[in-house]
């Protein structure tokens, strides 16, 4: 099995496998490797391991060292000018009257290149600007128009759970998501309550859609009639997690509230693989 070191570039971005040589690296060291883009820099998210070979796309690149301090200062003042290069970039498209927000500026560790990323309504006719650009930093200029949701994984920011947005904390890819997702869970579907930042929905709706959407298939439908130990019924909620059902059982003018498990409602749990869901859930956690 192929021997590799896994390197990330930014914060919440992919991992990406390289030939290690023999070099041996620890989860969070420095690493300078050959990239498709040029010599790069990178931080260690997964030591020296071997995997199979069908996890390997392509030909692994090698890795050239393990990053010096004067890598290390090298790469600190690349981030360090980040800031600056963004506001001159902005100050440039605003006196040309170009509707476009800059967001990111990432520099080539051998500073031969940068690529700005920006957000715009519309597509924006940039090529005066990338001239512009070109004579003020001297060195080529790329320029990449991006989404609302990238822009939130770039800057980040504290979603409404108080905690990192997950794009930015650890998410290396966008996910579908759907509000349909929102309902099978039964959360509210006000916008505001099931929105992240970027104003769209949340990523977080996908991490137990797996779970809910398997336990709903076999739990009764809210406002469903069903057969209880108290007599027949119209279901009034139904708690997923606790795999618990909520009746109102009506006797001529009176009516109780009643609340059952599955079990004594009869309800068997039907699984995909003969694995509950809850299980599958814990496990996608841990890993």
């Amino acid at each position: 099995m192929p021997n590799i070191v896994g390197i990330k570039f930014k914060q919440g971005g992919k991992v990406y496998y390289f030939d290690p040589k023999d070099i041996v690296f620890a989860e969070g060291d420095g690493a300078v490797v050959e990239t498709a883009h040029g010599t790069e820099y990178g931080e260690v998210a997964v030591a020296n391991c071997c995997v199979e070979q069908s996890e390997i796309h392509g030909e692994l690149k090698p890795v050239l060292r393990k990053a010096t301090e004067k890598d290390i200062a090298a790469h600190k003042a690349i981030v360090e000018k980040r800031p600056s290069a963004i506001r001159e970039a902005q100050e440039k498209a605003d006196r040309r009257k170009l509707d476009m927000k800059f967001v990111d500026a990432e520099f080539a560790f051998d500073n031969s290149k940068v690529v700005f990323y920006f957000t715009a309504e519309n597509r924006v006719d940039f090529r005066d600007l990338v001239k512009e650009l070109a004579s003020a930093f001297h060195m080529r200029i790329e320029l990449r128009q991006i989404g609302i949701r990238d822009e939130c994984k770039m800057k980040g920011g504290l979603g409404p759970c108080g905690r990192v947005c997950c794009c930015n904390a650890h998410l290396n890819d966008f996910e579908r998501v759907s509000i349909k997702m929102a309902k099978t869970q039964g959360l509210s579907l006000n916008p505001g309550k099931i929105s992240g930042l970027c104003g769209r929905l949340m990523c977080c709706l996908k991490y137990e859609d797996d779970y809910y959407s398997r336990t709903a298939k076999f739990m009764p439908k809210i406002n469903s009639e069903i057969t209880t130990p108290a007599g027949k019924g119209k279901v009034a909620d139904v708690d997923m997690l606790r795999l618990t059902v909520t009746v109102r059982v009506t006797d001529g003018d009176n009516a109780e509230m009643h609340t059952y498990t599955a079990e004594e409602l009869g309800i068997t749990p039907v699984y995909d693989n003969a694995t509950p869901a809850v299980q599958t859930q814990q496990q996608e956690e841990e890993e």
